[in-house]
């Protein structure tokens, strides 16, 4: 059994830092870096994979426990190394589950499940010794 493979790819547009970008997948992107920025930076991209990776995971979790589930939000605040090459030491997310009679307890449960078992992105950074703080809330709809 072969393990999948994702790729990405960037072509610097010849302007500042800017860099056009095309996932495997076919879907284009921009990236920059710099004081003149025009684009999400790498660093930030590493943020999205994490966010979107973990929103994805608490959405299909919440909808198998049959909860009525209208809304997830994700938001990740990286603190990084003050030397280079200033990886991230600390990453908070903070969800906010919209819904219907949303039981708390399905929502950690979803949170635990993405966070030590299915979010990929995540557990890359734990591995790493990236601390890693979650916190909640529940907005009715």
């Amino acid at each position: 059994m072969s393990v999948p493979k994702n790729s990405a790819r960037v072509t610097w547009k010849g302007k500042d830092l800017e860099f056009a970008g095309t996932f495997g997948s076919g879907f284009d992107f921009d990236m920059g870096g710099g004081p003149n920025k025009k684009a999400g930076s790498p660093m930030e991209f590493l943020l999205a994979g994490v966010v979107g990776c973990t929103a994805v995971d608490v959405v299909l979790i919440l909808q198998k426990q049959r909860q009525k589930v209208s809304g997830v939000e994700v938001e990740a605040t990286g603190a990084r190394a003050a030397d280079p090459p200033q990886v991230y030491t600390e990453i908070e997310l903070v969800y906010v589950v919209r819904g219907e009679d949303i039981d708390p307890a399905a929502v950690e449960r979803a949170i635990s499940l993405s966070e030590e078992k299915y979010c990929s992105a995540s557990n890359t950074f734990v591995q790493a010794g990236v601390a890693m703080h979650s916190t909640y809330r529940i907005e009715p709809l």
